[in-house]
């Protein structure tokens, strides 16, 4: 947890799973979202509230493994690694 309270929470999993539906969907934010892969390139971040407690979502871009073998890869990774979320959501598509 960060210093001021706020919990930072990592969605990440395959590419086109559904991770940005999901951020958006929680916090509100308009992200743009496809039916294939690469659509999120980068890491975004949306803020909500629940419970009183401040929570920072983090839409990480899509990857297979935390072996980096693109950019976008590398940015997921290095959030999951790097960054120490306090909280990290793997979705799936069912």
């Amino acid at each position: 947890m960060a210093e001021n309270g706020q919990i930072r929470i990592a969605l990440a999993g395959n590419p086109n799973c559904g991770k940005t539906t999901m951020f958006n969907n929680i916090t509100g934010a308009k992200q743009h979202v496809g039916n294939y892969a690469g659509v999120t390139v980068e890491k975004k971040e949306g803020h909500t509230n629940f419970d009183g407690h401040e929570l920072l979502f983090i839409d990480l871009p899509g990857t297979y493994s935390l072996t980096a073998r693109s950019l976008d890869e590398l940015v997921a990774r290095n959030v999951i690694v790097n960054d120490n979320p306090d909280v990290i959501v793997n979705v799936l598509d069912a």
